[in-house]
């Protein structure tokens, strides 16, 4: 029975003994252990990074504790990424028995990080490129795997108390300056709290950051304040970006950090107060969000990131419930669901950030609503795009009109055009106008001729047409820019009479909403919609409504329109002030112009909207208003020999 008891304790002593021989060799030998650990840094920034790392002393105080002074890092024919006068720090030696560095202590004093970008030169790309090893392999990558480790390791290397004086971190992209000092940072027992100063072109600010910080458990519970008065703005985009952005106070929260089997959950929240946005391509004003939260799980697995359905955004009192996802288990896959849960409208128009819907300001409603957006793209399969946009509406009535009242297109009003921020001359919408044109005096060509390269399905949707949509996203992603639109005669109608021209985010989402609105809210019916778009829309330079263009191309009314001069008409609209450059010499069309049209034609005629019948005994399109002082046409020679007009036969082709 003793036997075994006696092995035990000789197994301990001699495990003593060789930790008690390691330790010791540790000490008495750690000073060459680290200038070889230098040495072998110094040789990695050489060869893998063309950079200079230098140390001028290096010492350890006691078995764990390291000292350095005048670190420095010199990337090749680039400014100094950072120098730092004196650095102490403390390494857990059972820790690193066992391969894995944790940052015990760090203090650091007097010293700068800086990233600068002269004309194409940047002084941290050899730090940017890709590992070798990485890229050459083809094996799939684990996301959550590959992400914890790195997780990790960052956070083992943030010290559990840590004590920084005097760092400053600069920015200079091409003499775009800024700058952000910590005259003094404390991480003691797991509280952090410090000081910044943070300078610009256009200001300077002092900001607060405190709160709770703990590497070693994955978590954390910070915030950022404005010692001075005034929001927090936020330094380098605006000169950099043209984005000028600020708030009050930011919160982030991180709960958990965990990998259960093959999954990695990281679980927390983030919020901010009074965030305000300005950029052209946003909105034209300031875009304010009071109040702002986000609840987020990140889900991460072998094949997949995402944001799990389970998170909740936050926007005033709008809740979203979004779904997120990167998949490459088979195919790459990308999902978006989002989720607005049954919510009161007038609640609804309330939270809608200022300056970014300035129109619904002043709207009420009744009744409730909710919504869902389903969204999946796949890559390698990109015909099978989803996109499907449903909303459940209770008792939903809007009772009072903000600035953009929809009312107004049932009566008489007063229409002026917006072009390159230039306010047009008013065209009175209404029978005053000797102009103005109802749609039964129209010319039913021009009708079938303009819905059918505007909008076939009309008369049929409620504002908005999914299949357009899907079609628009998709050469929209191949060619990585916004190349096309999705815009129903609905949406025209609403951004000329309520919006302007601006191709901001503001208008595009505001004019989706009044779209809604309108169409689903039987405000104005679809003839007396149509009936004002062929009454305000542009049919060549400082020609409004059909009246107007008719007698300006042709010295016809509306109602005597043929179907050549419709189609003609229709196939202008995109471009209405450059119509002059469909014509050549000698006054007549193009013949790319003349394919546009029998384009049209044939397209009709198989849908059936034309007959044969409605062709018989047409002439080519001839100018004969002002139009034509437009067009550049040459003297005719009386040498020349007359050529015969297109016959019918030669024209009409099915």
């Amino acid at each position: 029975m003793n036997f075994p008891k006696q092995k035990i304790y000789k197994a301990l002593l001699i495990l003593s003994l060789v930790l008690a021989v390691l330790f010791s060799g540790l000490y008495f030998f750690r000073n060459s252990l680290l200038k070889q650990a230098i040495a072998k840094v110094q040789h990695k920034m050489t060869v893998d990074y063309n950079s200079t790392f230098s140390v001028k002393s290096a010492s350890f105080d006691g078995l764990s504790t390291i000292k350095l002074s005048d670190v420095t890092l010199v990337p090749k024919n680039a400014d100094t990424l950072f120098h730092i006068h004196k650095i102490e720090t403390s390494i857990s030696l059972s820790s690193l028995l066992i391969g894995d560095v944790q940052v015990g202590t760090l203090k650091i004093n007097n010293g700068y990080v800086q990233f600068v970008k002269k004309g194409k030169v940047r002084n941290f790309d050899a730090f940017l490129k890709r590992d070798k090893s990485e890229s050459d392999t083809n094996e799939k990558r684990k996301y959550a795997t590959f992400a914890y480790r790195i997780i990790s390791k960052l956070l083992n290397l943030v010290p559990t108390d840590m004590n920084l004086e005097n760092l400053t971190f600069r920015i200079d992209d091409n003499g775009k300056k800024a700058s952000i000092a910590i005259s003094k940072l404390v991480l003691d027992n797991k509280q952090l709290e410090t000081n910044l100063h943070v300078q610009s072109k256009d200001f300077d600010q002092r900001w607060n950051i405190k709160g709770f910080a703990d590497p070693r458990n994955k978590k954390a519970d910070i915030r950022f304040f404005n010692l001075d008065t005034g929001a927090i703005r936020v330094p380098y985009l605006d000169e950099r970006y043209n984005l000028k952005a600020s708030f009050d106070s930011i919160r982030l929260n991180v709960e958990n950090i965990d990998k259960d089997g093959s999954e990695l959950h990281i679980d927390g929240y983030t919020s901010i107060t009074n965030l305000k946005i300005n950029h052209p391509k946003i909105a034209s004003k300031d875009v304010v969000i009071k109040n702002a939260r986000f609840d987020y799980r990140f889900l991460l697995g072998d094949d997949f990131i995402s944001i799990d359905s389970t998170s909740t955004m936050q926007l005033n009192k709008i809740k979203v419930k979004p779904y997120v996802s990167y998949n490459t288990e088979k195919d790459t896959v990308y999902t978006l669901k989002v989720n607005i849960p049954k919510m009161k409208a007038q609640d609804f128009i309330v939270s809608l950030p200022d300056g970014l819907f300035t129109h619904f300001q002043g709207m009420e409603a009744t009744g409730n609503f909710d919504y869902k957006l389903d969204f999946k793209f796949n890559k390698n399969k990109p015909n099978t795009l989803v996109f499907d946009s449903k909303m459940n509406k209770e008792d939903l009535r809007i009772t009072k009109y903000g600035e953009a009242n929809l009312n107004k297109l049932n009566g008489e009003f007063v229409y002026r055009a917006i072009i390159q921020n230039v306010l047009q001359r008013p065209i009175l919408v209404g029978n005053a106008n000797p102009n103005y044109t109802p749609l039964d005096q129209i010319s039913p060509y021009l009708r079938k001729c303009v819905l059918t390269t505007e909008d076939p399905s009309f008369f049929q949707h409620r504002g908005f047409i999914n299949e357009a949509f899907k079609q628009s996203i998709l050469k929209n992603i191949r060619t990585k820019k916004f190349s096309r639109g999705a815009s129903t005669i609905s949406m025209q109608l609403i951004k000329n009479v309520f919006l302007t021209r601006e191709k901001t985010v503001s208008r595009k989402l505001e004019e989706i909403l009044l779209v809604y609105i309108l169409e689903n809210n039987r405000i104005v019916s679809k003839e007396r919609m149509l009936e004002v778009y062929f009454n305000i829309i542009e049919w060549g330079p400082n020609v409004y409504g059909i009246g107007e263009a008719s007698h300006f191309y042709f010295q016809k009314s509306p109602s005597a329109l043929n179907v050549d001069e419709c189609l003609y008409l229709a196939t202008i609209i995109p471009k209405p002030r450059k119509f002059m450059y469909q014509f050549n010499e000698q006054g007549n069309l193009k013949d790319y112009a003349l394919k546009n049209q029998k384009f049209l034609k044939n397209l009709m005629f198989r849908r059936g909207l034309l007959v044969p019948e409605d062709t018989i005994g047409q002439l080519p399109v001839y100018i004969s208003g002002n139009a034509r002082s437009l067009i550049r046409i040459k003297a005719p020679d009386s040498t020349a020999v007359p050529v015969d007009s297109l016959s019918i036969g030669d024209e009409f082709d099915l």
